[in-house]
Parts: C-alpha cells; structure tokens; sequence
C-alpha cells in the first residue's frame, strides 16, 4: 500500500492479513490455525476488510484505472495526457484550439536546454529591468498595469520576483531547475524512442556566445554551477566557437567567447506535441477541441467535475455551438499555461503565475550551407536561434504585461524587427529576413509564458482534493515539459517520481 494503489480490494486484505498476523512474512492461510482459532481468522477478515474500505472512504487514490481530465493541449498537457495512458488510465484533453500547440507551444525557441535555465530572477534583474523600460527591445520589459484592476495580480508577482533576486534564492532555483530539466530530457527520450516522432531534431547541443567582454568574464561562474548540478556546460574561446558552428563566422568579429553544452538538443515543440496527441487518440483518448472551460464544480474542498462549452460544431459537425457539457472524473489536471492562474483563483486557489508575452520569428533559409546547426544563444538580445529543416527559427525578449497577443503595436513591431535586423547582423543573407512590404514572408508569433516569480513550475496537487496543476513553466516548457508530464502522472498514480524536486502540495 505504499503507493496507494487501492486497486485490488481483496489482495490488499490479504496482504493486511499477512502483515497484521505473520509480520508480512507469508500470506494468510489458516495453515495449521487450530479450530478453536477460527474466530480470531473470522475476526481478522471483517478487520481487513472493514479497513480497506476506511481507506478507501478517506479519498486515497484508487490507481487501478481512473477517469482523469486534462485541461489544455499544449506540450504540457499533452505530455501529461501521454503518460496518464502510459499508466493505464482513461484520459479527456480539453482544449479551446482546434489542435494541439497552437498557443504557447506553437513557435518557441525550440531549444530543449537543461544548461542555460538560469532563473530570471538574479541580484542584477531590478537595476537592469528599471534600465530597460525605458527600450521597446529590451529583452525583460516590464509594462505596468492599473494595480487596482487585474493588474493587481502583475505587481503581487513582481514583489516575489524582487524577493528572489539574491545569490542564495538564485542558486536554489537553479538547482530545482536542473534537476527537473534532466528528468525531463530523459523522459523526452524514452517517448522518442518509444513513438518514433520526427521533429525536425538536431542533437548537436546548444552553443552561447557574448559580445562583450564583461559579459563573457561571468561565463566561467554561470558554468561552474551548472557542472555543481551535473550539467557540462563548457567555458570555450571564441575560435573553439567556431570550430563547433563555423556558420558565424562572418560575425566573428564581434564573438569575445562563449559556452557550450553537448547534452542539449534542440527540435519543433509544435510538431512533436500534435504528433504524440495523435498517437494519444490512437490509443483510446478523447480530446476535446474547441471547446473552453466554462468552471470548475468544487464540493466539499473536492473536484466533482467540469462544465466545457462547444465554440463550433467541430469536426464531425455533432456539437452545438455554445452548449454545455459537464464531465465528471476522478481527477483534473490544470495545464492552461497563462491561464491556469485565472481559472484556479474561481476555486480559491492562488498561484503567482502570470503570463510573460514572448516573440518568435521563422524566417527561410536561403543558403542552406551557411545556416547554423548548432542551437546557440545570443547573450547581448538574449535570443535563441535554431534551425528547424530548411527554416531558422529566432526566439526571446519577455514582455511583462498582461494577457495581451496583438503584433501590430509598436512595441510589438519593435520587438519583431529586432529579431529580424539581428539574425541579419549575425548571419547576413543567409534567411530571408525581407519585410512583406519588401516582398518576403516572415513569420511573426508571440505567445504568452506562464512565469512564476522563482521561474520554477508548480506540478502537483492543489488545496483541492483530486484537483492538480501543471504550469507556471516560464520559457522552459519545451525543455521541461515530458518530465513534468511524467512526474504529474506519477502522482496521480501514486508514486513518487525519482528526482529532487519540490513538487505543489507535497
């Protein structure tokens, strides 16, 4: 029973038998019990059983196989579904897109990087935050909200973001965060493994380079504690650099030095999600596209159900537009990213997560035998580039601000088009980097990340009896993403994920 599994009510009233009358030594039998014992045989059957069903009255989980929701098809949610069916259970994804990865999974920088998960979060962020509101590229723009409305929510985090920027809060995330991002990677390659995804994956690990000498200075102690946590993150020269990416060359005159990490990878979150969705629905899932969360039911400090609402007829054309649905299950895993937060505070569940407006572009590569393989980081924009098939994908810059999406502000434009002027100063005429107006097509995203102020997720059991989160994953959903999946299931399921982690509720 050390794992809660409730399962089997007459083989864990045998093994209470056995524990109770022979110290767990062999299963209770009656071998060689004299008759007149038989009461206290009789006895011990009505004990055994009348306990099993007092733990089973107390809500401890019955594991043999249970009806679970997940709330949101991004990569968490999907993971999280995957290894929900992994352990046997009957599994719905509810989600108001109309496929899997299409909101902050869609265009991420594409970098699975267990190495460079420093924590935003750090004795230098007040000073350079206060310093960058005044640049529409700055890479963390904090955009204040009218603190008597929703922003109220923007500056509660903000005061737990300040309290974690000193040395000993920092290293204490970072090694939380490395320790999630290595169970994680492993996960990702079991599932990889295990389902045959193509994702457009390069395993040439993930290179950084600086700028600016001053920058470059602090590289050796960024590195040294990543290696304190497991992770080899190598200090290297700026010729070394180019040795293992020799597409920057032309911008070599402007590289002071740099860091790579062998073990990180990079590849399409988006691809890989919608793929294991649909090996998810090959293996009995129902998923809900197109529909939202209309509430949670919460009775007696438990999750009863969850009441969807259809936003189209869907695929088969059955559902009414704005009808409701009410679906019961043992279990709901909240996975909404950004908006995991709203949804909790309706049952009085508050968690500082808020949504952190991210920029990515796609640009066409043109010179295929110049562009990179090597994912790399950008220190002086804090950007990430990687190439994805015959496209290159370039990521960063948060903008602290609210739940807007829009491209068209001038922020949003500024931000966009330094994406595109840098990746032109780094590796000219490799992309097509050509405004529409100029005749090119550059993709343009913007997602929301849902940060919290330390940038470590919550993955657990809420307050809520049988009601579980899985958010708050910042820019790091790609990279932590299987692992948080697995482990949620793993709690679910009653056991203990094997890492050092501070998971939600424990």
């Amino acid at each position: 029973m050390g794992h809660g599994r409730l399962g089997d009510r007459q083989a864990h009233s045998s093994a209470l038998k056995a524990a109770l009358f022979h110290n767990g030594g062999q299963t209770f039998q009656g071998i060689g019990i004299k008759r007149s014992h038989a009461h206290i045989i009789s006895a011990a059957n009505v004990f055994a059983n009348a306990f099993i069903s007092l733990l089973l009255a107390q809500g401890l989980p019955d594991t043999a196989s249970m009806k679970i929701i997940v709330l949101g098809a991004g990569t968490i949610g999907i993971c999280t579904a995957w290894h929900l069916l992994e352990l046997g259970h009957d599994v719905t994804v509810v989600e108001r897109q109309p496929d899997a990865a299409m909101e902050t999974s869609f265009a991420n920088g594409a970098q699975i990087s267990v190495s460079y998960c420093e924590p935003w979060a750090n004795k230098e962020a007040p000073l350079k935050a206060l310093k960058w509101m005044l640049s529409k590229e700055a890479p963390l723009l904090f955009r204040p909200q009218n603190p008597f409305g929703a922003g109220l929510h923007q500056y509660a985090w903000g005061l737990k973001f300040l309290a974690n920027c000193n040395d000993t809060a920092f290293e204490r995330n970072v090694q939380q965060l490395v320790a999630l991002g290595a169970y994680s990677h492993a996960a990702l390659k079991d599932m990889v493994v295990t389902t045959g995804i193509e994702y457009n994956r390069l395993e040439r690990g993930i290179a950084h380079y600086y700028c600016d000498q001053k920058s470059f200075d602090t590289a050796g102690e960024a590195a040294a504690l990543m290696r304190k946590y497991g992770v080899n993150r190598q200090v290297i020269s700026k010729e070394e650099l180019l040795k293992i990416e020799p597409a920057f060359k032309q911008f070599a005159h402007q590289i002071v030095g740099g860091t790579i990490t062998p073990s990180d990878e990079s590849g399409d979150c988006r691809v890989f999600t919608q793929e294991l969705a649909k090996r998810c629905i090959a293996r009995g899932a129902e998923f809900l596209y197109e529909h939202s969360v209309d509430g949670l039911n919460v009775s007696l400090g438990a999750i009863k159900s969850v009441a969807v609402r259809a936003l189209s007829t869907g695929p088969n054309g059955k559902n009414v537009p704005g009808s409701l649905r009410t679906l019961q299950a043992d279990h709901i895993v909240v996975a909404a990213g950004s908006y995991t937060a709203p949804l909790l505070r309706t049952v009085g569940v508050d968690l500082p997560i808020y949504p952190g407006k991210g920029y990515s572009a796609t640009f066409k590569i043109l010179k295929p035998e110049l562009a990179p393989f090597v994912s790399t980081i950008d220190d002086a924009k804090k950007i990430a580039i990687s190439r994805l098939g015959d496209q290159l994908r370039v990521a960063g810059t948060i903008e602290v601000g609210g739940f807007d999406l829009t491209l068209d502000t001038p922020v949003a434009q500024a931000r966009c088009n330094m994406l595109a002027r840098r990746i032109e100063e780094v590796l000219p005429g490799v992309c097509d980097t050509r405004s529409e107006a100029d005749g090119g097509q550059p993709n343009y995203w913007t997602g929301l990340r849902p940060a919290t102020p330390t940038n470590i997720p919550y993955i657990g059991q809420s307050p809520v009896r049988g009601l579980w989160v899985n958010a708050g994953h910042g820019t790091l959903g790609w990279t932590h993403g299987a692992g948080s999946g697995k482990a949620i299931a793993q709690l679910i399921h009653g056991e203990k994920p094997e890492m050092n982690f501070r998971f939600y509720g424990a």
